[in-house]
């Protein structure tokens, strides 16, 4: 399985952007997929989930500005981030969790810089 995200920028607070993960491979079976962040100095923490049946789940950081959906043809998970702030910088990972037997669960794709400018 791989993950190729993109979407990320530059842009100023108050801003939109839209990030997307296309997921290649086997992904039968998957749990969630999900946005995960990391801002400099900090470590890596959920933004968004989305579970296989739809369910959503939210950092109450980002609830309410940030929605995440997935296109089950594609493939691929959207996080649409509205109304930025400058605390909401950092590279943007995304993953899908897939129980699997003899490996890791979690894959994760390469990342992508988001930065707000004040």
């Amino acid at each position: 399985v791989q993950l190729q995200a993109s979407g990320g920028g530059l842009v100023q607070a108050g801003g939109s952007l839209r990030l997307s993960c296309t997921v290649s491979g086997n992904i039968s079976g998957f749990k969630s997929m999900g946005w995960y962040r990391q801002a400099p100095g900090k470590q890596r923490e959920m933004a968004a989930v989305i579970t296989s049946g739809g369910s959503t789940n939210y950092a109450g950081s980002v609830k309410g500005r940030f929605t995440i959906s997935r296109d089950n043809v594609d493939n691929t998970v959207y996080l649409q981030m509205n109304s930025l702030k400058a605390e909401d910088t950092g590279v943007y990972y995304c993953n899908i969790i897939i129980p699997r037997i003899l490996s890791s669960d979690v894959d994760w794709g390469q990342g992508t810089q988001v930065t707000v400018s004040s």
